[in-house]
């Protein structure tokens, strides 16, 4: 691998490779800034499973038969928190809506045209709310939708204005849809701003130096908007884009730059007192660091791409999109970083400027202590350590999944007050019906229909069960079941997963036979639940099993690599577990997406083994010449402050993501920042070091 770096960082580090190295990069971003934009191939409405899962396979049917009933469903609701509805004002407000003729709107019952007993099924039984469902059209993408339910919003709320009763908001799948990607493109700019802003502090507190701030950050905007748009035109190619996925994408990005950065200026500096031209300087640390830096930057790449192995699709994406981002940040690594410090040479470091020849040892302060003491008490140091993250991990058995989206978003949300409005109000249930399709091979009679249809209803939380549709050939019947329980809980989850399996069951109770299909949110969390559960196996696994590899590669020895991995797993669990406990106790959620935790481990095991590869690398090149004890000592105290620092920044820029509004990023942001600070200072510092100390002796 060295002979293949060298020769690039080698003449990267030259005058004429430098300003080769930056005037290439720039055209490259200038280039593709020109061609299509990644925002313009997010998507809100991601189909998350696999085409094969039987609620995907439920939809198609649905569509098949009866595809003018599968436009996206949402709900208006009318409420006066202090008495009763207003039907006048209700009215009023739908007239408005109707009148408008809102483009993408398929279907909205018009209640000035019904009798009042029809009006009293959709009022809720203490006559302080009304909901009238609506339909829009079925070929509407996350975008169109978004504008169809603003515009119906702003219609609403504009004679809403003038009246002292009634409150209008629009939920359902529609509203949440058009919610989520509002949500989204603001946060993203914020998230943005505040990522650049804390790395600037950091940098500048920590370093002391203006241009060590601004350097990396450079090099980070320039690979910023060479992904940004490599992404864009991979979205013209066919590539879906989801929303959260460009989140976490840049924070990524960010985080690893910068500590790339962090990691090459800090041996450059070093150089710098031993080489007279910054050239020189740049090279030699450059053949110190462009192989570590490589092989961190290609073990995340290798981990983002074990994603394409996992059926969850949104996992799936992870893969060309974090791959992607990895490849160009694997290439600045070694070519623009270098290039750029390069060109500042010493007033990069401005005020404290390294002098050529100056033999003023550096001061370690707080690392030079603490390698001491690791090295000398090996025992109580890792020990203590080790009890302290085996305590924090047993917290992960009481891990409990939410599956209720909406609840991850800020509660003055239209859509989450229109939910959680008709959560209290009606049967919870009605919040997201289920739709059945049984196609049979024989035509179907009206007892048969009606059989089928009582049976469903007698089934243990099932509400109600209305015939809704019947195929032409009366072959293929379609039914709506509403249940007692909210359709996003685990308890409704474990009952339709129930149910499902109990299908033929259920056929024979009603003597017909064929198949049956249960389409929608509750039989779709079912299949999200247990794709999920798979996936979670197989990335663990695949994971653990490539970096294993990867640091067999690296240190030639199998006792050293397992070690190493297993301080990296312990890792995770501790921080999970920790996390798991103050994000209750602070933030008061009990209960977390299951996405964060395969999100967490994706990027705690992938950003942890980049600081195992610079503490061995720095360790394997001392032993050649020193004992353990020795060798070991300098490399804890010569790369815990730069491998703390980089912690430091790496940890809040994923803090950063505790500003979106969606709880899954916040909680997600949160576990790998404590995930990061753990490994930065316990697990670097001090239990790796104690291990090395036991498994591996001096050369008799």
């Amino acid at each position: 691998m060295n002979s293949f770096l060298r020769p690039i960082t080698d003449w990267v580090s030259t005058k004429k490779g430098m300003w080769i190295t930056i005037v290439t990069w720039l055209v490259l971003m200038i280039g593709l800034s020109a061609g299509p934009a990644v925002s313009d191939y997010k998507v809100t409405n991601f189909q998350s499973l696999p085409d094969d899962a039987q609620s995907i396979i439920a939809n198609e049917k649905l569509e098949k038969y009866f595809p003018n009933d599968q436009g996206t469903p949402g709900i208006l609701t009318f409420h006066n928190e202090n008495g009763k509805v207003n039907l006048e004002e209700v009215t009023s407000i739908m007239n408005k809506i109707i009148g408008a003729k809102i483009e993408g709107v398929d279907e909205i019952v018009n209640i000035s045209q019904l009798p009042p007993e029809a009006i009293e099924g959709f009022k809720s039984d203490d006559q302080s709310t009304i909901i009238i469902p609506m339909t829009l059209d079925p070929g509407l993408d996350s975008r169109q939708i978004g504008e169809t339910v603003d515009a119906m919003a702003e219609v609403g709320n504009g004679v809403t204005e003038g009246m002292s009763e009634t409150s209008f908001r629009i939920t359902g799948p529609a509203g949440i849809a058009g919610d989520t990607l509002k949500l989204f493109e603001q946060a993203d700019f914020v998230l943005l701003f505040t990522t650049i802003v804390i790395i600037l502090i950091l940098l500048i507190v920590i370093y002391r130096s203006p241009l060590l701030a601004f350097i990396p950050l450079l090099a980070t905007v320039i690979v910023y908007q060479v992904v940004n748009q490599t992404l864009g035109l991979m979205g013209a190619g066919g590539l879906e884009i989801n929303n959260s996925t460009t989140s976490i994408m840049s924070i990524l990005l960010f985080a690893a730059v910068i500590d790339y950065s962090l990691f090459i200026f800090s041996r450059f500096r070093e150089e710098l007192n031993h080489h007279e031209t910054k050239y020189e300087a740049m090279k030699h640390a450059m053949r110190a660091t462009g192989l570590p830096v490589f092989l961190a930057g290609g073990t995340v790449l290798a981990a983002m791409l074990v994603l394409f192995f996992a059926n969850f699709r949104d996992y799936q994406n992870f893969a060309p999109i974090f791959g992607t981002t990895m490849f160009v940040i694997m290439l600045a690594s070694i070519t623009l970083v270098p290039a750029l410090f390069t060109l500042f040479g010493r007033k990069a470091f401005w005020p404290k400027v390294p002098k050529f020849g100056e033999t003023k040892e550096v001061k370690h302060r707080f690392w030079g202590p603490v390698a001491k003491f690791v090295v000398n008490k090996p025992g109580l140091s890792g020990g203590i350590i080790a009890i302290l993250m085996v305590v924090s991990a047993l917290n992960v058995f009481n891990l409990d999944f939410e599956f209720d989206t909406v609840k991850s978003f800020p509660k003055d949300l239209p859509s989450r007050e229109g939910y959680e409005i008709v959560e209290a109000k009606y049967d919870k249930g009605e919040l997201a019906p289920t739709s059945i399709l049984f196609e049979g091979k024989e035509t179907l009679s009206e007892k048969q229909i009606e059989a089928l249809r009582t049976t469903l209803e007698s089934e243990k939380d099932v509400t109600s069960v209305r015939l809704t549709n019947v195929s032409d050939d009366a072959k293929v019947v379609k039914y709506s079941m509403t249940l007692d329980l909210n359709p996003y809980s685990v308890e409704a989850i474990d009952m339709m997963k129930e149910l499902i399996e109990n299908g033929d069951e259920v056929l024979s109770e009603a003597n017909l036979s064929g198949e049956v299909y249960y389409g929608g949110t509750t039989p779709k969390l079912v299949d999200e639940r247990d794709v999920n559960n798979r996936d979670i196996w197989v990335i663990v696994l695949l994971e653990t099993l490539l970096i294993l590899i990867l640091l067999f590669v690296l240190t030639k020895s199998v006792k050293m690599s397992v070690y190493m991995m297993a301080t990296i797993l312990l890792s995770f669990l501790a921080a999970l577990g920790l996390g798991l406990f103050l994000i209750d106790v602070l933030f008061g959620y009990e209960a977390v997406s299951t996405r964060v935790p395969v999100y967490a481990f994706i990027f705690l095991v992938a950003l942890g083994i980049d600081y195992n590869i610079i503490l061995i690398s720095r360790f394997l090149e001392e032993r050649k010449t020193k004992k353990v004890k020795q060798a070991l000592e300098i490399a804890i105290r010569n790369t815990g402050g730069v491998i703390s620092s980089a912690g430091l920044i790496l940890a809040a820029t994923f803090a950063a993501l505790t500003t979106m509004p969606i709880a899954d990023l916040f909680v997600f942001g949160f576990i790998v920042a404590i995930g990061i600070l753990m490994d930065t200072f316990l697990v670097r510092g001090m239990l790796l070091p104690a291990l090395i100390l036991f498994f591996e002796k001096d050369k008799k």
